[in-house]
């Protein structure tokens, strides 16, 4: 048998994410009594049904005190005999209901020691009891022993998230093993039963929970360390999970400020700015019942590129790859001509894709300000070949030749190219000497198009 006592005590609440804290709305305690055989055993002179009964009942009075209040009362282990026990042996023995209070006092008063422990599945079920999901939802759980029936807290509490419901246990233990804490730091945080303060600091955090929801807001900061960044997206991580739980857009309210976020304030978070490059805050640990603030420096301005303007849009589709000025290659964007984009402040480099590329180094953004990049707008090309055969565009820099582009096989060939000096070179496969190759100088103006020719 067992020959622990502790009691989980649970929060949980549906949910509500970016909209204004809402008024102060009906609180809802479900106490969940644990009547398994093993609270026959003896604690400290007294057997452990007894202290538990006196525990619930100071519980009891203190969180009904406030008149938006309603109390239900579930119990299991209490109607099938250790053993066998039964598994399933958890039932709403009092329902929510005005003026209630003495009748769950009645029947926990006659509860006696009868089955097992099935802790899972009185969570699970739990979920059932709440019929209001606007409510503030609390679960306490007075037992004194862990899953007797192969179930698993951790996995309640995610069914239990999965509907919307979330609930952080607090542990309240004596004797416990730390392989047994170790069990529950997925639920909940653990309080030593025999500390004489423990029921005063837990019903102070269930109070304060039950009269402040968690809450969080996410400040991105710019230069001057103010929250005047928005309109980005952003990702709570669940560090111990390695998963995400939240996405949201961040938003500034009618008042210019960060919008708040009701928060599960159970895991350990890391939140993400999909801001590029993208940044991250340090690990943050909500309090219970209060407001965190989680700063993020992201200041940002923009980057435009544009294709200056003519008659065409030879260049239209050409992307730039835009990288970092710190000697790291990776591509951090790819961005299209005519369009705007903010960047992180500081100095990056741009490779635009034209033809030939167009390479420009130590590009400034800084706070709050535009810069623009303007690239000439292509002229085009178009080749025509009598045969099959192969062959270059090359550009003329400084003296010397760069390649651009082949030529291929087919007799019509357009390309869109910078404005410059170029050669083109080209030989049929029917000539099988290098002198029949032939050469082409030409030179491209933006918005111009110009047709160049070979014959054998």
């Amino acid at each position: 048998m067992k020959n622990i006592f502790f009691i989980f005590i649970a929060l949980t609440w549906q949910l509500a994410a970016q909209r204004p804290a809402p008024p102060k709305k009906t609180t809802r305690v479900l106490f969940i009594f644990d009547a398994s055989k093993s609270m026959v055993t003896k604690f400290e002179g007294k057997t452990r049904m007894e202290g538990a009964k006196e525990l619930f009942y100071k519980l009891l009075d203190t969180l009904t005190r406030d008149k938006n209040t309603l109390v239900a009362l579930r119990m299991y282990g209490h109607t099938v005999s250790y053993p066998p026990g039964d598994c399933k042996d958890s039932k709403l023995v009092v329902p929510f209901a005005a003026g209630n209070k003495e009748l769950i006092r009645q029947k926990v008063r006659e509860a006696k020691p009868t089955g097992i422990t099935p802790i899972e599945h009185s969570l699970t079920e739990a979920a059932n009891d709440f019929k209001d999901p606007n409510s503030i939802n609390i679960v306490i759980i007075i037992t004194d022993g862990i899953e007797e029936c192969g179930g698993d807290p951790c996995a309640a509490r995610q069914k239990l998230m999965e509907k919307g419901i979330v609930f952080r246990p607090f542990v309240i233990g004596i004797g416990l093993s730390p392989a047994n804490i170790k069990t529950f730091e997925c639920v909940g945080d653990f309080f030593q039963f025999e500390d004489s303060e423990t029921f005063g600091k837990v019903t102070q955090i269930i109070q304060q929970q039950r009269m402040n929801r968690t809450t969080a807001q996410v400040n991105l900061l710019d230069e001057r360390g103010y929250p005047s960044e928005t309109n980005v997206a952003m990702s709570f991580d669940d560090v111990s999970r390695k998963a995400y739980k939240y996405n949201y857009v961040h938003t500034l309210n009618e008042q210019g400020n960060p919008d708040t976020l009701f928060l599960d304030d159970f895991p350990t978070y890391r939140v993400t700015a999909y801001t590029i490059p993208q940044k991250q805050s340090d690990l943050i640990k909500l309090v219970p019942g209060r407001h965190t603030i989680i700063p993020i420096n992201t200041p940002q301005g923009s980057l435009r590129i544009n294709r200056r303007e003519g008659p065409f849009s030879f260049n239209e589709k050409v992307k730039c790859i835009v990288r970092l000025a710190d000697g790291n290659k990776s591509t951090l964007h790819v961005q299209r001509l005519n369009t705007g984009e903010r960047y992180i402040t500081g100095t990056y480099e741009l490779e635009v894709l034209t033809l030939p590329r167009t390479y420009i180094n130590a590009v400034d953004v800084q706070q709050s300000q535009v810069r623009t990049i303007e690239i000439a707008s292509a002229g085009q090309l178009t080749v025509r070949v009598p045969s099959q055969g192969d062959g270059c565009i090359l550009v003329k820099r400084d003296n010397r030749l760069e390649w651009v582009a082949n030529l291929t096989a087919q007799s019509i060939q357009t390309f869109y190219l910078q404005p410059g000096k170029y050669v083109a070179v080209w030989r049929s496969r029917n000539l099988k000497g290098s002198i029949y190759t032939i050469e082409r100088p030409f030179e491209i103006v933006s918005d111009q198009p110009i047709t160049i020719g070979f014959t054998q």
